[in-house]
């Protein structure tokens, strides 16, 4: 009796919870999803507009501002793609995707040694796997552009 009881809670303890559809990870998710759609159907704007709006109610979700930061840089605005990501990293530190987009924005402002130094951060550790875990197709790039970067300063 008490091997079945186990049994009982065991498969309790294990079933999926389910997500209020209101609930702020989910409206979070939606948000950031629908963001990316808008930018892959070439409306970049839309896509920062709903990321703008998602901010408004969750100011501290440095996964919205990683997102803002990294369409702001394939949108060329590169000022304004490092300010996104260093607050997204101040509430985060070693965030993976913001270091990228961070150093990125750096290279393309010709600040090399900062962006150098924001990529071999990135190149081990947490800000390593934190990248792989959430764009693994990213961590070749990066470290492609770090030794470019290295290159270019020889």
């Amino acid at each position: 009796m008490r091997a079945s009881t186990t049994t009982a809670r065991a498969k309790k303890a294990h079933r999926p919870v389910a997500v209020a559809p209101n609930a702020p990870a989910m409206l979070l998710a939606r948000a950031r999803n629908a963001a990316f759609a808008e930018a892959a159907k070439g409306n970049l704007g839309g896509g920062l507009g709903v990321l703008y709006e998602a901010l408004q109610d969750e100011p501290l979700s440095h996964e919205l501002l990683a997102d803002m930061a990294a369409l702001l840089l394939a949108a060329g605005k590169l000022d304004h793609a490092r300010a996104y990501a260093e607050r997204a990293l101040q509430i985060h530190t070693l965030h993976g995707p913001s270091l990228y987009t961070l150093a990125f924005a750096l290279s393309g402002r010709g600040e090399i040694d900062h962006a150098i130094g924001v990529l071999n951060e990135l190149q081990q550790g947490v800000g390593r796997d934190s990248l792989q875990a959430e764009a693994p197709e990213l961590v070749p790039v990066a470290m492609i552009e770090l030794e470019r970067l290295r290159r270019s300063r020889d």
